[in-house]
């Protein structure tokens, strides 16, 4: 038997048939104090192209906060140098959208370059 989803002890079909402001009871205080001030042009212009059905919407709102009318949605969000794509999940409720597009990236480090240990001062660099 599988468990059904739910958050705050909602499904995702009665989360998509709440109000913003009432959704906005069930998230905590960051994401409700949020959305529950005026909201600005550019989130509403991206909610409206996301639920107009666009299919490639490429965003810098890193800051708004993701709600259940853009889950199963994937948004391409602006990490600094490119659009990240980002499936919106069920899990994701409540967040905003610049968590999941990373800026930083983990830093590999190759072998040491000359002059980098005590052995390798001697070298020539021919």
């Amino acid at each position: 038997m599988v468990k059904e989803w739910r958050y705050r002890g909602k499904t995702l079909d009665e989360l998509k048939t709440l109000s913003i402001p009432t959704f906005a009871k069930l998230v905590d205080a960051r994401a409700r104090r949020t959305l529950l001030r005026t909201s600005p042009d550019q989130h509403k212009i991206l909610l409206k192209n996301i639920t107009a059905g666009q299919q490639a919407v490429h965003t810098h709102c890193r800051d708004i906060v993701i709600l259940p009318q853009l889950v199963g949605k994937t948004i391409h969000v602006h990490n600094g140098k490119e659009f990240v794509p980002v499936p919106i999940d069920a899990d994701m409720l409540g967040h905003r959208l610049g968590e999941f597009a990373l800026t930083r990236k983990k830093v590999s480090h190759s072998a040491p370059g000359i002059g980098a240990t005590r052995s390798s001062a001697s070298l020539s660099v021919r």
